[in-house]
């Protein structure tokens, strides 16, 4: 298979298993993964880091790296798709009774997405 065609699949799938996850949220509906967060110390923000910051690796590998610049800086369409993305999810929970708005969660998602940059950047560097 092509890395091409994989990457995408993976980020696709990825974002499916994420929707899926806020879908029980916003619907108060169990799962495992809410049962394991409040055992582990800081589990939500561990949670929402590692989210948000595979999604944006993935994202990103699947754009292939692909960026804009901002200010000499290069941001990729990928940081900008799960940014966009991660600011609306967590503002819409201000609109939903079982959710609750949580600026820790939204820096949370930032340290992950941030991890991802410093990742990627060792990545597409030892490529070229």
């Amino acid at each position: 298979m092509d890395v091409k065609v994989l990457s995408r699949a993976l980020a696709l799938s990825f974002s499916g298993f994420i929707l899926w996850v806020i879908y029980l949220a916003n619907t108060g509906q169990p799962s495992l993964f809410f049962e394991m967060v409040p055992a582990i110390p800081l589990g939500d923000k561990i949670g929402h880091a590692g989210l948000f910051g595979t999604l944006t690796f993935l994202a990103t590998f699947a754009t292939q790296f692909r960026f804009v610049h901002c200010y000499r800086i290069r941001i990729y369409y990928g940081v900008i798709a799960v940014t966009a993305f991660v600011v609306t999810e967590e503002i819409s929970q201000m609109f939903i009774t079982t959710r609750t708005f949580d600026f820790t969660d939204l820096s949370a998602d930032a340290l992950g997405m941030a991890a991802a940059v410093l990742l990627l950047r060792r990545v597409q560097s030892g490529n070229n």
